[in-house]
Formats: structure tokens, sequence, C-alpha cells
């Protein structure tokens, strides 16, 4: 994915024809500030675009976790039915604190490229603010949101409903990956300490015997230590191409679950108010027939909940084309990000294999020799 996304940039840089438009976004130099409670990460973003209502064509902000936050929720809460890209989880998973701190600068780059590349999102007045407002102006904007249970879903619709379980599957099938992806590095980097300890017992052993013997153990030791690097280097690869690339896709699944919620809700609104309509009428309709004086009022009541009741309707309706749409874009993304993940896995397992086979391989003969001659 971090490949893919690099592709995407080049391709919209600021030496593109004046004529193309261009929006680059980067996040890097998480830095330590504060103590305690009150620590906390910034991280600069750096801005390079030719959008005409961007203050310049490069700026440079500082940013916190916090800030992210709110972008986040403000972006949710203005489009409706759009997949808002999801950010990483607060907390550390380790207590690496420079893996911790680099695995989320990724997701964060992640999250504001995505933004970037959305044709609706990229134009949020609250992206450009993010990009490009002093610290302390968004520091004032920034404000917890805290999610409540989403309420059951009504609303039956046959493709709705499909949706729904593509989605809550796709969520259990990627977290089960995920998981499967981890378990695999934790005994690449298992094994490759194994490996290591076993390499240093072996030049440990080579010192006690004899010459060609002792030479065997010695390179025997020495071939365990260079796969104990290779190792280590390929679970950090699994980890950063195949596992946060699975755990990146289980957060967009719950950002999707979110909207599918809010699409629920809309629904709900436009049920209740069109029975409420409906109590309205029947009611206007006795009022007319005694001749009652309140018919006026009822009638400017029922007036002013047909036109709440119609933009209800209408923002619905756009939740709805918006998620029809958005699904459609997710899919073809998720189809290519996961043909990446697979291959460069694919491709990393190849090579470990082949490194492994070479190595003990190559010593065999020398073991052979030593073994024919005692």
């Amino acid at each position: 994915m971090e490949q893919q996304r690099s592709t995407s940039e080049s391709s919209q840089s600021p030496r593109s024809p004046p004529s193309q438009r261009y929006l680059s976004v980067s996040v890097s130099d998480p830095v330590k500030l504060g103590n305690g409670v009150q620590g906390y990460i910034s991280y600069r973003v750096i801005t390079k675009t030719n959008f005409p209502e961007y203050q310049g064509s490069e700026k440079i902000v500082i940013r916190r976790y916090s800030d992210f936050v709110w972008l986040r929720d403000r972006l949710f809460d203005k489009y409706n039915g759009i997949f808002v890209p999801p950010l990483p989880e607060k907390s550390a998973r380790s207590s690496d604190l420079v893996l911790n701190l680099l695995i989320r600068r990724q997701a964060l780059d992640v999250f504001v490229n995505r933004i970037a590349s959305h044709n609706e999102l990229q134009q949020s007045e609250d992206f450009r603010t993010f990009l490009q407002a002093d610290e302390e102006d968004v520091q004032s904007k920034v404000s917890d949101v805290v999610l409540g249970k989403e309420k059951p879903l009504e609303e039956s619709n046959p493709e709705y409903e499909k949706l729904k379980h593509y989605v809550f599957e796709l969520e259990n099938h990627l977290t089960e990956a995920q998981k499967h992806a981890y378990c695999l590095l934790k005994r690449h980097r298992e094994l490759g300490q194994s490996l290591s300890g076993i390499g240093k017992a072996a030049k440990l052993l080579g010192a006690c015997e004899g010459q060609a013997l002792g030479k065997a153990f010695d390179e025997l030791g020495a071939k365990s230590e260079t796969l104990s690097i290779k190792l280590q280097k390929e679970a950090h690869q699994l980890l950063m191409n195949l596992e946060e690339p699975m755990k990146d896709y289980v957060r967009a699944v719950q950002s999707i679950k979110v909207t599918i919620g809010e699409r629920a809700n809309a629904f709900r609104h436009q049920c209740e108010l069109a029975e409420t309509m409906k109590l309205k009428e029947i009611n206007l309709d006795k009022l007319m027939l005694t001749r009652s004086d309140r018919v006026g009022e009822a009638e400017q009541e029922y007036k002013e909940l047909k036109a709440e009741s119609e933009e209800v309707t209408r923002r619905f309706e756009t939740i709805v084309r918006r998620m029809n749409e958005e699904i459609v874009r997710f899919q073809e993304q998720k189809t290519q990000d996961m043909r990446i993940a697979f291959h460069e896995f694919a491709k990393g397992q190849a090579r470990l294999a082949k490194s492994i086979a070479d190595a003990w391989r190559s010593l065999l003969p020398k073991l052979e020799v030593c073994s024919d001659t005692s």
C-alpha cells in the first residue's frame, strides 16, 4: 500500500503540468512532547498543491492525534453516505515506542492521502483548515466525539441487506486474516531469535572442536545468524505490508458500519415523519369536517411538517446514492490493495524460503566431509 500511494503521489506532484490539479500531503517526523497525562505526539503535515483555494503552493503545519480525530468527525458529520477513511487506534499495541510511532505515522499518512484523493472529501473546508490553519486555531476547533450505540436497522431492501451482509462478513474475514498475519510475523521473530541463539552456541561449540569440524560449526553459526537477520527483516515486512494493511481495512469496514448506522437513522427519521404526517392529515380532515377554527393552524403545521419530511427524504436518498457509489469505489480499491499486499507477501516468503534453502544446502557438503573423516 505504501508503494501504491507513493506512485499515486508521484503522479500528482508539483512537477506536473500547470493545467493538472494536484494535492499531495505527507505526515512525518513524529515527536513526543510533554510527560505523563499531558504528553502527546506531534506530527509534521506537509501539503503541496496548486488548488486555487489553498494559501500558496506549500504549507507545513504541526498536528496532534486529536486534530486528526477532529477532522475525521467533521467529515463524517458533513458527508453522510460517504465512507470517511478510518484512523488508527490511539492506544499503543506494544512497548516499542519507535515501532508504534512508525505504524501510527504510516496510518495517519494513509488517512490524509485517502481524503486528498477523494473527489468530494478533498474539497472540504475542514480539510483545508486542517492542512493550513495555525496549530492554535485548529486546537480551538477540536472536540471529543463520543459515539453512541447503533440503533437496530429497520430498512427492508434486498440490495441493502446484501450490502450489510457483505460488510459484516468482510470484517470477520479481514479480522481473521489480520490475526493470522500477526501470528506468522510473530513466528518469524521467534524463529529468528532461536536461530540467533543456535548460531552463537554453534560458534562456541566450534571453538572446542578440531580444525575441520570447528570450522564447519563456525560456519553453521554464521549461517544461522545471517538467517536470523533475514527472518527479522521479513517479520518487519509482514508487519508493514500485510498485517497493518489488513488492520487498516478492518478499520475501514468499521467506518462503513458507522455510515450504515447513519443510513438507518435517516431511514428511521423518514418513517417517523411519514407516520406523523398521516396523523396530522387525519386530524386536519376531522377539523375541516367539523369546521373548526383551528383548520388554518393545522394546515400550517401540516405544510411545515411536509417540507421537513421532503428534506429528510432527500437526505436519505442522498445517503443511499452516495453509499452505492462509495461501495463500488471501496471494492475496487480493496481489490487493488489486497492484490498488492498478497503479492508482496508471496514474494517475501519466496525470497525467504530460497535464502533458507540456499544457506543450509551450501553447508551440507562441509558437514558431510566432517562426518566422513570422523
